[in-house]
């Protein structure tokens, strides 16, 4: 390998770690008490060269946000086949379940943890970000165009149908389900995608 292919692995697997250290730290101490001195010293480098890479922890907070949501929009990217818009929306929810149920780290960062979130405030367009719920508004829009649901404002049927995924999402990653009915995660799984059947049926003309 040249020398200069081998610094450039090298830069890589520095930012790839400076990325882990900070995705564990968040999760464990939270946003507010993580901070570039407690990503340095959990990882054995100066602050000065986490700066190297990240000019603030928000800016890895905004990373770590960026790589979930191209997770997640790979996911609904699949779905163009499905081709009655209604049953495509009801997929699109059980998507965004399964991505909160296979990435729960990401979710949790992504959707729960309070955190500023200056660094995405900084971009004029959140290409990530924007392209999920833009998937989302289309495909609410499709289905009132096509009488499948009710008609109504697109914007608030669809935060409504995310407020829904995002709660059930929310309360079984925090394992409040349990609480209430003694079962395992995948038999949770399953009754919750059904839950998600029977709200989206309430939508329907």
């Amino acid at each position: 390998m040249a020398i200069k292919d081998r610094k450039e692995r090298e830069k890589l697997d520095k930012r790839k770690l400076i990325i882990e250290s900070a995705t564990r730290l968040f999760l464990e101490m939270g946003y507010e008490k993580t901070s570039i001195r407690t990503i340095a010293d959990d990882i054995e480098y100066s602050p000065a060269t986490i700066y190297l890479y990240f000019k603030e922890k928000d800016e890895i907070f905004f990373v770590l946000h960026e790589q979930g949501f191209d997770i997640l929009n790979k996911e609904f990217a699949t779905l163009g086949s499905i081709k009655d818009p209604f049953k495509r929306l009801a997929a699109m929810g059980k998507a965004y379940l399964d991505f909160a149920f296979k990435n729960p780290d990401y979710y949790d960062l992504m959707f729960i943890m309070r955190a500023p979130l200056t660094e995405i405030a900084c971009h004029d367009k959140w290409e990530a970000g924007d392209a999920a719920i833009s998937h989302l508004f289309k495909g609410v829009s499709e289905c009132i165009d096509q009488k499948l649901i009710r008609d109504g404002d697109v914007f608030m049927i669809s935060m409504t149908i995310w407020s829904y995924v995002h709660g059930v999402a929310s309360l079984h990653i925090r394992e409040r389900f349990k609480s209430v009915k003694e079962s395992g995660d995948g038999e949770i799984q399953k009754m919750l995608k059904t839950s998600l059947d029977y709200f989206l049926a309430g939508l329907k003309v």
